[in-house]
């Protein structure tokens, strides 16, 4: 599944305006990359760190589908900075010179939407797959989870995981909407944030491979460099799986969305 996380500073390095162009627009930034370089040079100018300046280019939170992208953009930023430290002129036309790089594989396709039937495990697979390699669909979906789903998201911002635990756990409730999304695109409706606080009811379970994912997912993060503690692994993996059955309940659950009695 996913490769193991690294921090912002293995990614200290400016790859070029046109991927640096692409990653702010993926994060909701009003500036491209000259822009960026105009500010950050005027920050530089003034004597601010660049703590204080990148984070100005952005107007309130920036919109990242995941954590790498996050350290990506940030590193490209900070690779920049370093242009200014050094009281050098970043390459703005063009990636800089290095050897060329491989031409960029095609973006693993959607797997065709289940509707009214559940998902196994090769569909989830590829429905991973398809958010990992396309990021204009993962932002898309991005967008869907935080503005349909903040309910959820409220619920989890009151439940105090650590800043690690939390950025484990709202990930990974953003892929199951994701996937539910994918698989039945449009038919979903809010989910119930108060989910989180209480056993899910009697009804239909969600299916057996979404549940595994989970699992999977908690069995990479207890796996990681910086693991979770074993109790804040067991609590994520209460408020996912919980999570996951309000999901499912809001996109259908077995009897499907257009089945649905109101």
């Amino acid at each position: 599944m996913s490769s193991k996380r690294e921090g912002a500073d293995a990614f200290r390095h400016f790859e070029g305006s046109d991927v640096l162009d692409e990653l702010l627009e993926l994060a909701g930034s009003r500036y491209d990359t000259d822009g960026a370089w105009v500010a950050l040079s005027q920050g530089f100018k003034d004597g601010q760190p660049a703590g204080a300046v990148i984070p100005a280019l952005f107007d309130g939170e920036p919109h990242f589908p995941n954590p790498e992208l996050a350290r990506r953009t940030f590193g490209n930023l900070l690779g920049l900075w370093d242009y200014l430290v050094a009281g050098e002129r970043p390459p703005l036309e063009g990636t800089p010179a290095k050897p060329p790089r491989e031409p960029r594989a095609k973006p693993a396709a959607a797997p065709e939407p289940f509707n009214d039937g559940v998902p196994d495990a090769a569909w989830v697979e590829a429905a991973w797959k398809h958010l990992e390699d396309d990021l204009k669909a993962r932002t898309r979906l991005t967008h869907v989870f935080e503005n349909r789903q903040d309910g959820l998201l409220e619920a989890l911002d009151a439940e105090g995981l650590g800043d690690q635990g939390y950025a484990v756990a709202r990930f990974l409730i953003f892929e199951l909407c994701a996937f539910l999304e994918l698989g039945r695109p449009g038919k979903g409706r809010a989910a119930d944030g108060r989910a989180l606080s209480r056993p899910p009811p009697e009804g239909s379970a969600p299916p057996p491979a979404l549940t595994a994912y989970v699992e999977e997912s908690l069995l990479e993060a207890a796996d990681d460099e910086e693991p979770l503690s074993d109790d804040e692994v067991a609590r994520i993996r209460v408020l996912s799986e919980r999570a996951l059955w309000a999901l499912w309940d809001a996109y259908g659950g077995d009897k499907g969305p257009l089945e649905r009695t109101s």
